[in-house]
């Protein structure tokens, strides 16, 4: 089934996406900015698109297996929600969960420098942006036309709330937040 989209690039450098392979759930977004992140911090990864989305509809913003399988790079609110609604820039939160290196040296630690980034493919690179202090590993480099996160479109159905006394009865009943095990 097809659904008709519509997009409009708000940076030049903005990359329509597209499915990489017939049959994929997912299409790549695509960074249009170099975005630094270093350990421990959140940053707001750019697209330069926006769309409008059918109404029944939203954009869920997951993460690439590649980039969690290779970094400490994380969707912070993964999935994120994109609603029909909304006609803003597209943009991906993204953590860097990695912990710094650090070293001792007369008793005080110290943060280990690389001199280089890592980028997404989690190889290091000497940087093109000049920093204003050390870079700690693991940090990253998102660069400009690097697919860092992976849209889906999914239908979503409405519900109707209806207050009610009494609930009907499942074997789980309440139980709730590990109470099936975990074998």
């Amino acid at each position: 089934m097809n659904i008709s989209v519509k997009i409009k690039r708000l940076h030049p450098d903005a990359v329509i996406p597209s499915y990489a392979k017939p049959g994929d759930a997912g299409f790549d977004l695509v960074a249009i900015e170099d975005t630094i992140i270093r350990p421990g911090e959140t940053a707001k990864v750019r697209t330069g698109l926006a769309m409008a989305l059918p109404l029944g509809y939203e954009l869920q913003i997951r993460p690439r297996s590649g980039v969690s399988a290779k970094t400490k790079l994380r969707i912070s609110n993964a999935p994120g929600t994109i609603d029909a609604g909304y006609r803003g820039e597209i943009c991906v939160l993204v953590d860097n969960i990695g912990q710094p290196d650090y070293s001792v040296k007369d008793g005080q630690m110290m943060e280990l420098c690389t001199g280089a980034y890592l980028n997404i493919g989690d190889e290091l690179i000497n940087p093109q942006i000049p920093l204003d202090e050390p870079v700690t590993k693991p940090t990253y480099l998102i660069r400009k036309g690097d697919r860092i996160a992976q849209g889906v479109l999914a239908a979503i159905p409405v519900a109707e709330f209806e207050e009610t006394d009494e609930l009907d009865e499942t074997d789980r009943g309440t139980g709730g937040f590990g109470s099936t095990g975990t074998k």
